[in-house]
């Protein structure tokens, strides 16, 4: 199962990734209120200062400036009820499906994508609605005064309308999620990036920088404002352009910013290995494209690695890795290496007196000794027959200690099999000698082995071990190819005659 972090939309303000749907409509409503709240009374607070104070032209008489100050909280609340009940409806109607918790159509999919347009639209009808309306009033009551009260409420509105879809577009991102759930993000489902940041640039900053436009050509048409008067309405422009151009740029960057850290992220952890990381999909861009691109490449790692574990159980991880590697030959090379060969004793009679279901289990326990034991010492388990296995130690990867090391796995093997697995006994023989390893088989169909001497007197010394104490035979040349700590630990035994060989072979048992 993929994992995802809590603050998978990359705030924890909109909750983790798994939240209901009940809580999940609470937190968006309440912060689509907030949001409508908050910018309406942002943006009624630049039009008090710019029509007052900022653009200048012929000074705001008593009448007109008492109306527009009554007017102004008026209009901002009939606005804010207007924009959220409206909001609600529309929000609740496009996102019906978020809270039945079935799959969207692609026309819900593609509404959910839009909302954050469909309510900034909102947003800047209301302030067309405005100005026209300050508009009709300064043209009733100062008629000199409309080109600054309507540039104001203007100038304001685009601001306005900018910061409300970024936080729209923030707020609405467990929404986008579950939209592009399955779904991989095209243009058409967004704004691309590039236009992105040329309208919020234009909306953020071209707009206040255009208030500065419009009080040069108003000080042109009245040639008597004062210089004074000149300087605070640059300084007033500057400062809303370096505030709120400085908020639509954080806000903008921060919406790109935020999809490629939930990328990097990920990215880290899968660095880390692992690869159940998943990047929550909410941006309907070329960003968007980016995250589940991702979530397809780590897909993609996911299924390798899984094949790769599978190769390695079918043919061992050793022989895997030299496969990747491009180590071993194709057909074979010649090794000089040590085979160990394991045989259940009497296992015919005791499948013949228990259930299917108990030889399995039986089985199972031994070959989980055998395959521990091999690996613990850095053998290859190459072959399960039957009853029996075949390890190897030395192939595929070189090892300079491949006799003691298969000597020792012997040892171990022996009494742990002795102790756990007490229904059957089993005989261990181990040879050294030079083989013949590499794939054998058809191009289409082959398999990592070894041939050779080695392996055919290990399997001749398992039969001869059932019937010595300990139940291990050894070659004497495993032995004497083995380090003194462990060939201190076996001792000769009398030759044996093997099958197929006409001298005796030098033999050793535990000491």
């Amino acid at each position: 199962m993929a994992r995802r972090s809590s603050s998978a939309y990359g705030s924890l303000l909109l909750g983790s990734a798994d939240q209901g749907p009940l809580r999940l409509r609470v937190r968006i409503q309440t912060m689509l209120t907030v949001l409508l709240v908050g910018t309406n009374i942002i943006g009624s607070v630049i039009v008090a200062a710019l029509t007052f104070v900022v653009i200048p032209g012929e000074g705001i008489n008593a009448r007109f400036g008492l109306v527009v100050a009554i007017t102004t909280p008026t209009y901002v609340l009939l606005a804010v009820i207007f924009g959220a009940t409206f909001g609600t409806i529309m929000g609740l109607r496009g996102l019906r499906w978020v809270i039945l918790e079935r799959e969207p159509t692609d026309v819900e999919r593609y509404a959910a994508l839009r909302l954050p347009w469909r309510l900034s639209l909102m947003q800047a009808v209301l302030w067309d609605v405005a100005a026209i309306f300050y508009g009709t009033l300064a043209f009733f009551l100062q008629p000199r005064a409309v080109f600054g009260a309507v540039a104001s409420v203007v100038i304001a509105g685009l601001v306005v309308t900018t910061i409300a879809y970024l936080f729209a577009e923030f707020a609405l991102r467990p929404v986008a999620a579950r939209a592009l759930a399955g779904h991989e993000p095209t243009r058409t489902r967004g704004m691309g990036v590039q236009w992105r940041m040329l309208v919020f640039w234009g909306l953020g900053t071209a707009a206040p920088v255009l208030g500065l436009v419009v009080a040069a050509m108003l000080v042109l048409v009245f040639p008597a404002s004062s210089k004074v008067q000149f300087a605070i309405v640059v300084l007033g422009l500057s400062g809303i352009i370096l505030a709120f151009g400085l908020l639509v740029t954080a806000l903008t960057a921060r919406s790109v910013v935020n999809p490629l850290r939930s990328v990097t992220d990920a990215l880290s952890r899968v660095r880390d290995g692992d690869y159940d990381a998943e990047v929550v999909v909410y941006d309907g861009t070329e960003l968007g494209t980016l995250q589940a691109g991702f979530n397809d490449m780590v897909q993609g790692l996911r299924e390798r690695e899984a094949i790769r574990d599978m190769f390695g159980r079918h043919v061992g991880r050793e022989v895997a890795e030299a496969a990747e590697l491009g180590a071993v030959e194709l057909g074979g090379e010649t090794r000089f290496v040590t085979v160990l060969f394991v045989d259940l004793v009497s296992s015919t009679t005791y499948a013949t007196e228990h259930s299917p279901t108990e030889v399995v289990e039986v089985l199972n326990r031994f070959f989980g000794v055998v395959v521990e034991e091999v690996d613990r010492y850095h053998g290859l388990v190459n072959k399960f027959m039957g009853d029996a296995v075949l390890a190897i130690f030395g192939a595929p990867v070189t090892r300079a200690d491949h006799a003691a090391q298969a000597l020792a796995a012997a040892r171990a093997m022996a009494r742990r099999l002795a102790a756990e697995v007490v229904e059957v006994g089993a005989g261990i023989g181990v040879a050294t000698g030079e083989v013949v390893a590499g794939n054998i088989g058809d191009e289409s169909r082959f398999e990592y082995t070894v041939i050779g001497d080695a392996v055919n007197s290990a399997s001749r010394l398992t039969d001869l071990a059932k019937d010595v104490p300990g139940r291990v035979l050894v070659m004497q040349a495993s032995v004497d190819a083995a380090a003194a700590a462990e060939a201190g630990r076996w001792t000769p035994a009398e030759p044996v005659v093997l099958r197929g060989r006409p001298d005796p072979t030098p033999v050793a048992v535990l000491a």
